[in-house]
């Protein structure tokens, strides 16, 4: 006899959105009668919080303090009442407006532990050697100069741009094959050392860049092999959780240029280009963009996916904050970026003088921990493990996907080395790694 899954009010009300937000009545109500409708299904904790599924298929915890509401996964499981709530008080931006209901889920992993398939890997290996034939002058380097030599031709720095664009979590085992291909073109090491590279996520108009300089130099051939580059390592990257969503992105911007090359000929400089190849994403897509259109909201749902992430450790909230505890934050302004429950968890941090501490612990492999072994955190008692190399490869993913997020919107930079829970994590997966392709 099949298990039935204990009833979750969570769970129930979830289902309950997900099915009024389907229904093609949804796109003809108000936003009165929409905010009306989710009032109704807030949820109630026995500790007074209050939980609204909406915007982008996501949680929302109410701030008391502020009335703010914040993406935050809930505590299924936890008994919850459906309690009222003024409708007339919920903010627009956590209204569901159909289409958000529809993103690519993805994964939150890193590339470490689990490798990027062999069958992929090939792919984009034939498709860089293609594109290192091309010649340095009709393909000069107008952007990844910081990665690649002079020497190098744009259609590889192309690859490069999409696969790190495109990489929720640009992270990645030394020795993964998908990186150790460049490795004729690089101009200097990557960062990080032999064990874990972590890398940066371009910015788009890098990926613009490459593109525009070629078309206004009177090069429109040169221009559209390297958006054509461009979409086929997106195409390649599909199969992949880990690059999809903003691989379906990319391909959904590049795309109507290579069916229109004339397409951006009118716009004046890069950063309008930019705007108008994220225009042509449709609305389903735009979680994956927010890296580049509201780095705000960006940095919040990086910190859901990581206390999501954390969803098997004994207190989530109180595993995430160890890992924001790395953040560089010298002007006090992560606190109120985060969520009651999770301000409260890092707060504690922060007069303990646990916070902004990472050091970006070295991952030399010395005195790695033996598999099964919990991985104690920069925090007074908490302690993070993992039931799986996947679960830990989702953390370390998300944890530094948010350090990323938050770099983007503070301008606090990344240590070359990665930060020190992310170190930690590191420990937990280097013996597990997937060197068998060569």
């Amino acid at each position: 006899m099949t298990a039935v899954r204990p009833w979750d009010a969570f769970t129930s009300a979830e289902a309950e959105v997900r099915a009024m937000v389907a229904d093609p009545r949804w796109q003809g109500l108000s936003l009165h009668d929409r905010a009306h409708v989710l009032a109704v299904r807030i949820l109630v904790t026995p500790d007074g919080d209050r939980w609204l599924f909406g915007a982008h298929a996501r949680w929302h915890l109410h701030d008391p303090a502020d009335g703010r509401w914040h993406p935050a996964p809930p505590p299924r499981g936890t008994r919850a009442r459906q309690g009222r709530h003024p409708s007339a008080e919920l903010p627009l931006d956590v209204i569901p407006d159909g289409p958000d209901f529809l993103a690519e889920p993805g994964s939150t992993q890193a590339f470490i532990g689990p490798d990027v398939s062999e069958r992929l890997t090939e792919q984009l290996r034939v498709l860089l050697r293609a594109a290192g034939r091309k010649s340095e002058l009709e393909y000069p380097l107008t952007a990844f100069g910081e990665i690649f030599a002079s020497d190098v031709p744009s259609t590889v720095a192309a690859v490069w741009g999409a696969i790190m664009w495109c990489a929720y979590a640009p992270a990645f085992d030394g020795n993964e094959r998908l990186i150790t291909v460049f490795g004729e073109y690089l101009r200097r090491p990557l960062p990080g050392d032999e064990w874990v590279r972590w890398l940066p996520t371009p910015p788009l108009v890098d990926l613009v860049t490459l593109v525009t300089e070629r078309a206004r130099a009177g090069r429109s051939r040169a221009a559209l092999r390297l958006a054509a580059v461009m979409a086929d390592t997106a195409q390649i990257l599909l199969s992949d959780t880990r690059f999809r969503p903003r691989a379906l992105a990319l391909l959904t911007m590049v795309e109507p240029v290579l069916r229109e090359p004339t397409l951006d000929a009118g716009l004046d400089d890069d950063e309008a280009v930019r705007r108008a190849w994220l225009e042509r994403c449709p609305a389903r897509l735009c979680r994956a963009l927010m890296g580049e259109t509201d780095r705000e909201a960006h940095f919040s749902h990086a910190v859901y996916d990581l206390v999501e992430a954390l969803q098997f450790a004994r207190d989530p909230r109180q595993a995430a904050a160890t890992f924001l505890a790395d953040l560089s934050d010298s002007r006090g302004a992560l606190p109120a970026r985060l969520d009651h429950r999770l301000r409260l968890a890092y707060e504690e941090l922060d007069r303990a003088g646990l916070t902004g501490t990472s050091a970006g612990e070295s991952t030399e492999p010395d005195g790695f921990p033996v598999p099964g072994r919990v991985l104690t955190m920069p925090a007074p008692v908490t302690e993070v493990a993992p039931p799986d190399r996947a679960s830990a490869a989702a953390v370390l993913g998300a944890a530094y996907a948010t350090g990323l997020a938050w770099g983007g919107l503070t301008g606090a930079k990344v240590p070359e080395r990665g930060l020190a829970g992310q170190a930690a994590l590191v420990r937990r997966l280097i013996h597990e790694r997937d060197d068998d392709h060569f």
